[in-house]
C-alpha cells in the first residue's frame, strides 16, 4: 500500500465517541486499545496513521497522550454549525465509532441518543465510511429509537458486537449490512504487569464500587433494576471482609467525575473508607493503563464497573463481576466465565455467597479465565482483518 516511490501513504481516521480524558476509565480503555489496534492494522497495509478522537466534552480527568492524535470535541455548537462536526468528520478518510461502549442504545435516554444518531447521520450523509467497533448494541425496544438506528446501521460498512445478544439485535435490525461479533477492544490495554504482589501473607483483595449504582440504590430510583440493594450489599461485603485477619481491602475506584458526585466512584471510596478503616482508599487512576496495572497486584477483584472487570481478566487477575445490565452476561458469558452477581433474581446474602465461593475457587477462576483470554484473541482477529480491508479502500490514493 506504498506509492510507486515506497513511501507509506497516509490515512486519516475518525475515533467516534471515544475520549483521551473521560473520568470513566472504561472510555479511556476503549480508546488506547482501539487506536493501537487501528494503528497495528494500518501499518500492516503499508499506511501511515493519524487520529482524530471525536469526543464529548470531558473534564474528567488530564488527558492520555497519544501520538499521531488531536481532538476534536462534539457538543451542541459543533452540532448546529457546518464548521464544526460536518467539517471534521470531512476531513478523514474513514470513521470508527465505540459508541462509548454501550451508549448506541435506549438506556441513557434522548439526549445522549441524539448526539449518538445526529454524528452518525452526518458521517454517512458526508459518504465517510463507518464501522461500528465491538459494542454493546441497544437495547432498542421503542420505535423512536429502533427506526433511526436500523437506518444508520444498514448504512454502515459493518457493524462489530462485543456479545452474542448485541449481534442478533444488529442483525435483526440491519440485515443490508455485514454485522459480525467480536469482543471488547480493552481487553488489549496495554499495563504493567505487577503479578509478582499476589500470593502473599494476606489475600488482597479489590472492592471496586460504583458510585452510580450506590447513588441509585440510596435514593431507591434503581434506573437498572437491580434485584437487590447494592448500597446494603457494598457495605455487607466490606463488613464481612474487614472481619478476616487474613484480607487486606483495597478501594479501587475506576470511574470519577468532577461534575456529578452521583457517578464518582472516588467520592463513594472515600466514604466508605471512613466507614471501613482497615480498607485500603487507592487513590485515582492517571489512566486507563495505570489501573490495569494495579488490578494485575490483587489476588481477587469485585467491580462494579465492566472495564475494571476486563482489565482484571486480561491480567489474570480473578474476578466477581458485579452486573447491572445485560452487556456483563454477553460479555462474560460469550467467554464461558462462570462467576458473577447478577443483576436479577438474587438478593444479598445471595451476592455475598457469589464473592465467598470466588475467594474459595481463585484457582478454578484463573484457569477459565485463561481459556477465555484464547477466545478472546481469534474474535479480536476478525474484528483485526476488517479494519486491514477497511483502511486499504479508504486510504488516500498515492500522488
Amino acid at each position: 500500500m506504498s506509492d510507486i516511490r515506497g513511501a507509506p501513504r497516509p490515512i486519516t481516521i475518525g475515533m467516534l465517541w471515544h475520549s483521551l480524558n473521560s473520568g470513566n476509565l472504561g472510555v479511556g480503555a476503549l480508546t488506547a486499545a482501539n487506536i493501537a489496534l487501528a494503528r497495528e492494522a494500518a501499518i500492516a497495509e503499508g499506511l501511515t496513521p493519524r487520529f482524530v478522537v471525536m469526543a464529548a466534552r470531558d473534564r474528567g480527568t488530564a488527558a492520555m497522550t497519544v501520538p499521531d492524535t488531536e481532538v476534536f470535541t462534539i457538543d451542541r455548537r459543533a452540532i448546529t454549525g457546518r464548521s464544526g462536526f460536518w467539517r471534521a468528520v470531512g476531513g478523514v478518510d474513514c470513521v470508527l465509532d465505540i459508541g462509548a461502549g454501550d451508549s448506541f442504545a435506549e438506556i441513557y435516554g434522548p439526549r445522549r441518543f441524539f448526539f449518538m444518531m445526529v454524528t452518525k447521520a452526518m458521517t454517512l450523509t458526508r459518504g465517510v465510511p463507518l464501522l461500528l467497533a465491538p459494542q454493546t448494541i441497544g437495547p432498542f425496544t421503542k420505535p423512536a429509537y429502533r427506526l433511526p438506528a436500523a437506518a444508520a446501521m444498514n448504512r454502515c460498512v459493518a457493524v462489530f458486537a462485543r456479545d452474542e445478544t448485541s449481534r442478533t439485535v444488529a442483525a435483526q435490525m440491519a440485515p443490508r449490512t455485514r454485522v459480525a461479533l467480536s469482543v471488547d477492544v480493552a481487553f488489549v490495554l496495554p499495563y504493567d504487569d505487577r503479578s509478582a504482589e499476589r500470593g502473599g501473607a494476606k489475600l488482597r483483595i479489590g472492592v471496586n464500587a460504583s458510585g452510580l449504582l450506590f447513588a441509585e440504590a440510596e435514593s431507591g430510583r434503581n434506573r437498572f433494576s437491580l434485584s437487590y440493594d447494592y448500597a446494603a450489599f457494598t457495605r455487607a461485603l466490606l463488613q464481612r471482609l474487614s472481619a478476616r485477619d487474613d484480607v487486606e481491602i483495597h478501594l479501587v475506584p475506576h470511574a470519577t467525575s468532577n461534575t456529578n458526585p452521583g457517578d464518582d466512584d472516588g467520592a463513594l471510596a472515600d466514604r466508605l473508607a471512613s466507614e471501613f478503616p482497615r480498607a485500603i482508599r487507592v487513590p485515582n487512576f492517571v489512566d486507563p493503563s495505570a489501573a490495569k496495572s494495579y488490578i494485575s497486584s490483587l489476588d481477587l477483584l469485585i467491580a462494579a464497573r465492566m472495564h475494571a472487570c476486563i482489565g482484571a481478566f486480561s491480567s489474570g487477575t480473578p474476578v466477581v463481576p458485579v452486573a447491572y445490565s445485560r452487556k456483563f452476561t454477553g460479555l462474560f458469558g460469550l467467554l464461558e466465565y462462570e462467576m458473577m452477581v447478577p443483576f436479577t433474581g438474587i438478593d444479598v446474602d445471595g451476592a455475598l455467597a457469589r464473592v465467598q465461593q470466588a475467594i474459595d475457587d481463585r484457582a478454578a477462576l484463573a484457569a477459565q479465565m485463561q481459556r477465555g483470554m484464547a477466545k478472546v484473541e481469534a474474535l479480536l482477529d476478525v474484528y483485526r482483518a476488517e479494519l486491514r480491508q477497511l483502511f486499504a479502500r479508504a486510504a488516500k490514493p498515492a500522488s
